[in-house]
């Protein structure tokens, strides 16, 4: 008996097992790859904690270049010292594998008063500490994200910024290079407060020299974005206080 296949009956019936056999194959994919999509999600945290403290590939004025997957394990293994978690008041442990933490979750535990545990890194490159603080905000139009490595006095050593769905030429450079390194050398610290970094727009220093100023210039035609950087480092650094104020007071 021939099928009619005009019937409306036959066209949902036809998609229900096409979407059911699509859905089934996208599943099985998913969870073949997801220890190659874990490894690969390893790796790329362990590159951006890295290229914060100023260990990439970098080469020309313009690069962004990480270190290659198949060294970073090893790079971060000898210039990343120690590795712990911090709980709200400041209290830290150690944890060798701190760099997993799901930085977004445990914000969302600190924002509903739960337990939470955030990760902090101390480095080593040339003789010099640098203690490396991941961060998290908000853009335009969706999550930013990053990590500043700071030396003893509070000062910037790098940064390393990324986004999920900012605007191609305008928001989105704040992972190029000439925006992020326009952070090295800045200071953070005011006194007894931290202040931040400022992306502001109408700096009167677009040249950067001045480090004590708390800004850095603008990016043009990405206010918002701009403020949610801005926002996500005084946030971040607010956050690790209780554990930063015993760096200073030492």
């Amino acid at each position: 008996m021939a099928i009619n296949t005009e019937k409306n009956s036959y066209t949902v019936l036809f998609a229900v097992v096409m979407v059911v056999v699509v859905g089934t194959i996208l599943a099985f994919l998913a969870s073949g790859l997801r220890p190659q999509i874990d490894e690969n999600e390893r790796f790329e945290k362990q590159q951006n904690i890295l290229y914060a403290m100023g260990v990439n590939n970098n080469e020309g004025e313009g690069d962004v270049s990480f270190i290659p997957t198949s060294e970073v394990e090893a790079q971060f293994s000898k210039f990343i010292k120690e590795q712990y978690v911090m709980k709200p008041n400041g209290e830290v442990q150690p944890n060798d594998e701190a760099y997993l933490i799901n930085v977004k979750k445990e914000l969302a535990a600190i924002k509903k008063g739960e337990d939470a545990s955030l990760p902090l890194f101390i480095g080593e490159k040339d003789g010099k500490k640098s203690y490396i603080l991941p961060m998290y905000g908000k853009g335009l139009w969706d999550a930013i994200w990053g990590f500043v490595s700071l030396d003893e006095n509070m000062v910037i050593q790098g940064v390393y910024f990324d986004h999920k769905g900012e605007t191609p030429g305008l928001g989105a450079n704040i992972k190029l290079r000439f925006f992020m390194d326009d952070f090295n050398g800045e200071y953070v610290l005011d006194g007894n407060q931290f202040k931040g970094v400022a992306v502001a727009k109408g700096n009167n220093d677009p040249l950067n020299k001045d480090k004590k100023d708390y800004e850095v210039d603008a990016l043009a035609g990405a206010t918002i974005t701009g403020n949610g950087v801005s926002a996500m480092i005084k946030e971040s650094l607010n956050l690790y206080k209780p554990y930063l104020q015993t760096l200073i007071t030492n």
